[in-house]
């Protein structure tokens, strides 16, 4: 297998990097596009950025928004026309709590579009479950804790929650099909000297990839390093022990856990990745991306009344009107890919071949 976790996908789309500028006159479609199909959770995670007030996430979130099983299946209907390559099901609140999940994954499944979702993994069973372990691309649960009394406090359930997402992680690897199921492991202070103990457990249950990344704390890039300043060498030295002693034969770890400063400091004037990877939210309404959903700064236009397809194709300016120097000086998933993408076409024409 290559490599699930790389900055350099979008140069294997070379149409879609020639209609991104601003002289360009037509959009071609988005290549990936987040679909956040209900605010609603069944969790309390205390760090999740979408409930947390200080945070960048959800600042005009409703939590009871959902969108209806009509506007959702319209959705997939443009999405499939338009020829985007992707889809993932996330939060908001939880993808699996959408009461129309399994027939959203079908109608995906018969088209030529890939779809994944990201998950607390508490109702990954019955019959969603096997589409997706069929179907789907890969699921990526969400963890924190690393026995029942833990994963109560961080997610405001149940202690037998934990076993009950044990056996759900047991059970959909034994359904079969193509899904690739990760974990993605969220540390803090208080699950730091736990990682190797986690990594252990997943690969165990036969999961194929854990993603170790850190829990943001702050808007501000140095708070949140400062915060995991006194984990941070003993969580890589425990990751690395996980990766000499565990990683290989199907199993994956991936090491995302590091000082943050790059993702908060931008010194562009436009963002090239949100006509790549565009947000549609609960609300019916359409984001520039993860890290300005439900915010004021981060809308794109609403489709409550209008079909996805043609907001997309309507006013060109609007891909251009947010200067990420000045407007998003806040976390941002797509900083490094947006610098290359930059690079890219800032190339003098003249020199290219000088390779």
């Amino acid at each position: 297998m290559g490599q699930l976790y790389t900055a350099l996908k979008i140069f294997h789309f070379p149409e879609k990097l020639a209609s991104l500028p601003s002289s360009v006159a037509n959009s071609e479609p988005p290549l990936h596009i987040r679909l956040k199909p209900t605010n609603v959770c069944n969790h309390r995670c205390r760090y999740c950025a979408y409930r947390e007030d200080g945070l960048q996430l959800g600042q005009n979130m409703r939590e009871q928004d959902s969108l209806s099983k009509e506007k959702m299946l319209e959705i997939i209907d443009d999405i499939i026309a338009m020829g985007v390559r992707a889809v993932t099901f996330s939060g908001g609140g939880e993808p699996f709590c959408y009461p129309h999940l399994a027939e959203a994954a079908k109608r995906l499944a018969g088209s030529s579009t890939a779809f994944a979702s990201l998950t607390n993994g508490s109702r990954l069973r019955g019959e969603v479950a096997e589409v997706f372990a069929h179907h789907a691309t890969w699921v990526r649960i969400s963890l924190d804790g690393w026995d029942a009394a833990s994963y109560s406090r961080y997610r405001g359930v149940d202690e037998d929650a934990f076993a009950a997402l044990l056996a759900n992680i047991e059970a959909f690897k034994k359904l079969g099909g193509g899904c690739y199921l990760g974990v993605s492991y969220i540390v803090d202070r208080d699950n730091a000297a736990h990682v190797y103990e986690v990594l252990r457990m997943m690969a165990g249950l036969g999961v194929d990839s854990v993603k170790v990344s850190p829990c943001i704390v702050s808007n501000d890039g140095q708070e949140n390093n400062r915060y995991h300043a006194p984990i941070f060498h003993q969580v890589k030295d425990e990751v690395a022990r996980a990766v000499a002693d565990l990683a290989g034969n199907g199993f994956e770890i991936f090491d995302s856990y590091h000082e943050l400063d790059d993702k908060f400091t931008k010194a562009y004037d436009w963002c090239p990745y949100q006509q790549i990877l565009t947000v549609i939210g609960a609300d019916a309404n359409v984001y520039t991306c993860q890290d300005k959903a439900y915010s004021p700064g981060g809308l794109l236009g609403s489709i409550k009344e209008r079909r996805f397809a043609d907001l997309w194709q309507e006013d060109r300016g609007k891909f251009f009107r947010i200067n990420p120097s000045h407007a998003c000086n806040h976390h941002c998933v797509a900083n490094a890919r947006n610098r290359l993408v930059l690079e890219y076409l800032d190339a003098d024409r003249g020199h290219i071949g000088f390779v």
